[in-house]
């Protein structure tokens, strides 16, 4: 009788709680909701100032007593309480115009693969606590999939290389599951880590982690370019404290991300030699889906179609597949119930 009454006024959502960014998809709507995963937090008082893209703009930029922090590390929760009161607002925003007090929607997570039973009990509960009816959770790759509108419900090899901000996925999908799987804690924060690192050592100039992104996605690139690309960079010299500005090319850039885009490419290779032969001459045939904001990456789809030998291709609007693929699963949660790894789901009454 209570579910019935909640449903009336809930909007079941599908949420991609990434490491960057949380996209939000309502049922019926589509994506309503797309904000840095950022919450601004007060701690003399515990108060929260801000959460999304408000709070991203006070990264590295607040007095003492207020710190902007990501509440997810490598796609798991590492702050349970601050995820909880993000997932509430985000779920608030959703319902802003209707009854808030009776919205409890249903929600379906996009996990990363290969997380521990405490991680995705973490996720069901900060959810529930945020004000969710019912927790489904769903391997990100395999939402990716679905999101890019792969036929992962055939008995065929559909391989997906989701890159976001903490983790990289690597998933080989057919009948509705993953087959082999890899989750990397190397993706786009890795590279931007890794370009501080080389303008620290090589050009002895600190840079702000805001800074580094901005520079991977004006001139980062990870194959070689026919276009020298240039630009100028600012930070303070390690020297003398004071402000200095330097010019990189892309060639700077893709030396500095090298090593990380290399153990990149190395793993899909290994979940490809790790594939069954019928499924891998399916891959061949069809081509490897790269997803995630780091498959933007300039020239990873050529280089990673070069080391593997395979036709690489990038799915539609890659930034939202995951979303879009828990919104698919929404829209049809007792067609596509197999695919979802949530233990409530499996043990429902039917």
């Amino acid at each position: 009788m209570l579910n019935k009454l909640f449903g009336k006024f809930s909007k079941d959502i599908g949420i991609d709680l990434g490491t960057a960014n949380t996209l939000v998809y309502v049922r019926g709507r589509g994506i309503v909701i797309n904000e840095p995963s950022v919450v601004a937090v007060n701690q003399k008082t515990g108060q929260i100032l801000a959460i999304g893209s408000e709070a991203k703009k006070m990264v590295g930029r607040t007095p003492g007593h207020i710190v902007a922090t990501r509440p997810l590390v490598d796609g798991v929760i590492s702050d349970f309480e601050v995820t909880e009161q993000m997932l509430r607002y985000f779920i608030n925003q959703v319902h802003r115009k209707g009854l808030a007090f009776l919205s409890r929607p249903r929600v379906v997570v996009g996990v990363p693969c290969g997380v521990t039973e405490v991680e995705k009990r973490a996720v069901e509960d900060a959810a529930r606590n945020a004000g969710a009816r019912e927790v489904f959770l769903i391997e990100e790759p395999m939402a990716a999939a679905i999101g890019s509108r792969l036929p992962v419900q055939d008995p065929a090899g559909n391989m997906i290389v989701d890159i976001g901000g903490g983790t990289c996925e690597v998933a080989v999908i057919s009948l509705g599951g993953i087959v082999v799987s890899k989750s990397l804690r190397i993706a786009g924060d890795k590279l931007n880590d890794d370009i501080v690192k080389y303008a620290r050592d090589e050009f002895k100039l600190l840079l702000g982690e805001k800074t580094a992104e901005d520079i991977k996605i004006s001139v980062g690139s990870a194959f070689e370019l026919d276009e020298e690309l240039r630009a100028t960079i600012r930070g303070r010299d390690l020297l003398n404290g004071l402000p200095k500005e330097i010019t990189v090319t892309d060639t700077n850039i893709r030396e500095a991300m090298a090593r990380s885009v290399k153990i990149l490419v190395n793993s899909i290779k290994t979940t490809v030699e790790q594939t069954p032969p019928e499924l891998v001459a399916d891959i061949m045939e069809k081509g490897i889906v790269l997803a995630g904001g780091g498959s933007l990456l300039r020239g990873l789809d050529k280089l990673v179609a070069r080391e593997t030998q395979m036709p690489v291709r990038i799915a539609e609007d890659p930034l939202t597949a995951v979303v879009r693929g828990c919104g698919v699963v929404l829209e049809d949660i007792d067609k596509l119930q197999e695919v979802l790894v949530s233990p409530q789901y499996r043990e429902a009454p039917k």
